[in-house]
């Protein structure tokens, strides 16, 4: 079974409230017959869309393809939340890797954060980009744990855009009863993400990348140059870069020996009025302290977009409004009967180490993936820098290269029980609070 057509129809948006509200679309055909180019990029999402458009800026001829749509993936389906900093906090990094190599990585990041708020003004995107992230705590533990943090960053990295909230204020932000305080990033920031990667497509056309949806990668025969097969046709690149994160398949061994996919449900509410004051009092996205991630925000029109709930197989539960309902109503259970809108999954990727894994997997072949519920801003920051280094410029490549990405205990067969032990083993701590 194919995670890419599992659980969609091919070619086709699912029926989320992004792809509802989405501007409109342009249609780019299929790849048909043979090509050639200096780079081809397998998946256009925002790594691709972003490796893409870097490298036909410096001047090279670009093939993008995807099984789909651009954007159809996790960039077209996420919370939309771009986060500061790598996906581990900055003082694991300096545990695992030394006070010098960590601080390579905050900067990075912040320089991904950076370069989407950069793309999104220079190309005029119009993806509803606000700032403002708040980390809220489900225990007294964790509001320590978020105030120390919030700290270090600013006393290590001179980070000073995070705003503490105790449980006053943070009630007076998020007037639920689950949360005892938290923080409030100002550096950070939230869009439409479906939007953002369309923006991101249209600037890559406009820059010369040939693009073709609809077109299923199924083999990569390696070579000087290499050859990329698809169902109709086949692409001789002199690069070949792949950008398919959960949707890898059977593309690479070593890469999916290394990133696991796994899906994640959103649901967005009917409009709630009045009652949104009773949801969020400030235009702010919001993910909370528990290890599976609740994560929610309102919408442009007043909806409550609220992300919860996983699942480790290859096709999502029959009903995903009633999966997320019951975090949301742990969160807000005065929204135990409204009614849902729009209830989607999407597939993402993570990592043993939650680190993205970025690789040369041969002279002329590079890939990145492992976003692990952060990659607005470091897939985009990925594309950027691979393209870098298919132009020789390889030191930030090679800086989150060296970035030790163990391979998952078992392989394909048992990682993903082991990992449902796992989510298991942490939900019942987070509902028990200790």
């Amino acid at each position: 079974m194919n995670l890419l057509f599992s659980n969609d129809r091919r070619g086709e948006y699912p029926k989320s409230w992004y792809a509802a509200t989405a501007h409109p679309a342009e249609r780019f055909p299929p790849l048909r017959g043979e090509t050639r180019a200096d780079v081809c990029v397998v998946g256009a999402g925002y790594t691709g869309l972003s490796a893409a458009l870097h490298l036909a800026r410096a001047g090279l001829d670009v093939v993008l393809l995807d099984a789909h749509r651009v954007g159809f993936g996790a960039s077209g389906r996420n919370g939309g939340q771009l986060g500061s900093g790598q996906r581990m906090d900055q003082d694991g990094l300096e545990r695992l890797l030394g006070d010098a190599e960590a601080g390579k990585l905050w900067h990075l990041a912040e320089d991904g954060k950076a370069l989407v708020k950069s793309l999104i003004a220079d190309h005029r995107i119009e993806c509803d980009l606000k700032p403002g992230v708040a980390h809220t705590a489900a225990s007294a533990r964790d509001v320590t744990d978020l105030h120390r943090y919030a700290e270090h960053l600013e006393r290590r990295y001179g980070y000073d855009q995070i705003e503490v909230m105790d449980a006053a204020s943070c009630h007076d932000l998020c007037p639920s009863p689950a949360y005892k305080g938290g923080t409030l990033d100002w550096g950070a920031a939230h869009l439409h993400p479906l939007n953002y990667a369309l923006g991101l497509g249209r600037a890559a056309a406009a820059a010369g990348v040939r693009i073709f949806e609809k077109s299923h990668v199924h083999h990569i025969e390696e070579g000087q140059p290499a050859t990329v097969q698809t169902d109709k046709g086949r692409v001789i690149a002199d690069h070949v870069i792949l950008a398919c994160n959960g949707y890898l398949g059977g593309l690479n061994r070593k890469v999916a020996a290394r990133v696991m996919p796994i899906n994640n449900f959103i649901v967005a509410t009917k409009p709630l009025g009045s009652d949104a004051a009773r949801v969020l009092t400030r235009d702010v996205a919001v993910a909370d302290s528990k290890f599976v991630v609740n994560y929610f925000r309102l919408s442009a029109d007043g909806r409550l977009l609220f992300g919860g709930g996983e699942s480790y197989g290859y096709t999502f539960p029959a009903d995903i409004a009633a999966v997320v309902r019951k975090p949301m109503t742990e969160i807000y259970p005065h929204l135990r009967d409204v009614e849902i809108d729009y209830a989607w999954g999407g597939t993402l990727a993570i990592t043993m180490k939650r680190m993205p894994y970025l690789a040369r997997l041969g002279p002329n072949i590079l890939s990145a993936s492992g976003y692990s519920g952060h990659g607005v801003g470091t897939a985009t920051h990925a594309g950027q820098l691979m393209a870098m280094a298919v132009q020789g410029q390889a030191e930030g490549f090679d800086t989150m290269a060296r970035v030790p990405t163990p391979a998952f205990p078992g392989g394909a067969m048992l990682r993903s029980p082991l990992l449902a032990l796992a989510m298991t083993w942490y939900s019942l701590r987070d509902r028990l609070g200790t």
